[in-house]
């Protein structure tokens, strides 16, 4: 965290919460609520949580207008300054964005970094070491490349986006305005399409590319394919998590987010505001409406064509009781099948 401190009445004032005394106080940081650390601001979301309020260390606490009427009424000593919001975790959000460390590289392009000359470079730029930017590539007033990065052939980066180290934009490739690109994710590498004649497998090649609109998160270490012959779109205020496979052609809507170690299959659709968590598979060429929330672990194998929340598998439980289940579903099975014979036999004879 950064050495610069503000005052409560500056932050009040650059965050719009509303603090109604205590404006010279000193503000270090951003802290938990529990223990709380004196010097910095918590936040506290919930109707049960007056007397952690009341008993905490921070200096400040960000709640809601009927959490701290609430505080206010237990009439504990020394007790946090109390800052009103009608959204306690987002206002959060924003005072740690003043007190967040800057870990982009320095202004700057850095003399180890290969820049070609058809390259069309915006203005205040961080261009890290070693980071390489083909012919025809465009990069927006700015952005900023940690080390190692590489931009391909006639790649587009919005303004200030910022993309950290080891990430690869591949040619072609569209990032939007304040994309926000962790460690190792590759944009736009080959999808995975091959087709058998019988003998071996041939690369069918993929001649789309990937666009990722403006204000996207992409997680360390994930990989988004370009489209066989179409486009990969991820549309604007899109989060995907670490970890992640997005194949050719998928088309993910706005303000979807999508957990850990999810895995989405060639030329799926997922809708606007939908919730992906952890570890998810959806099948390819199927689509997910608007609005749905698939729990954690599922798998999508058909289209889900109305708003809520989904779940698939069977919940972890001990090993033996396992056994026991998976005897019964086959016991079960046989028997089925035992009726479905004697209903055909009683059917014919009759």
């Amino acid at each position: 965290m950064p050495d610069a401190s503000l005052t409560l009445g500056e932050v009040a004032a650059a965050t719009g919460l509303e603090a109604s005394d205590h404006a010279d106080l000193v503000i270090n940081g951003v802290c938990a609520l529990q223990p709380g650390q004196p010097g910095c601001i918590a936040f506290a979301q919930g109707k049960k949580l007056a007397e952690a309020v009341s008993g905490s260390d921070a200096a400040a606490v960000i709640l809601t207008p009927e959490l701290a009427a609430q505080v206010q009424a237990l009439a504990v000593v020394g007790m946090p300054v109390l800052l009103l919001a009608a959204k306690p975790q987002l206002a959060f959000v924003q005072v740690a964005g003043l007190f967040a460390a800057d870990d982009r590289p320095d202004l700057g392009i850095h003399p180890t970094a290969s820049v070609h000359p058809s390259a069309s470079l915006g203005k205040d730029l961080r261009i890290g070491p070693n980071c390489s930017i083909a012919a025809n590539a465009s990069i927006g007033d700015g952005s900023s490349l940690g080390a190692g990065c590489v931009v391909g052939r006639d790649a587009k980066i919005g303004p200030n986006a910022d993309i950290a180290s080891n990430v690869t934009i591949a040619d072609r490739v569209q990032i939007g305005a304040r994309a926000l690109i962790l460690p190792g994710a590759v944009i736009g590498s080959r999808g995975f399409g091959n087709a058998h004649d019988g003998q071996r497998w041939h690369a069918v090649p993929q001649i789309g590319t990937v666009i990722v609109g403006d204000d996207v998160e992409i997680g360390a270490n994930t990989a988004i394919d370009r489209g066989a012959l179409g486009d990969t779109v991820i549309e604007d205020n899109v989060r995907i998590d670490n970890l992640c496979q997005i194949a050719h052609n998928v088309h993910i809507g706005k303000r979807t987010a999508i957990a850990s170690g999810v895995g989405i299959a060639g030329s799926a659709r997922i809708g606007q505001d939908c919730m992906l968590g952890g570890q998810v598979g959806v099948n390819g060429h199927i689509s997910i409406c608007d609005g749905a929330v698939i729990n954690g672990g599922s798998k999508v194998l058909q289209s889900v064509e109305a708003p809520g929340q989904y779940a698939s598998g069977v919940p972890l439980m001990p090993a033996m009781a396992w056994r026991r289940f998976m005897a019964l579903v086959n016991r079960l099975e046989g028997r089925l099948k035992a009726l479905e014979r004697s209903s055909r036999q009683k059917g014919s004879s009759t």
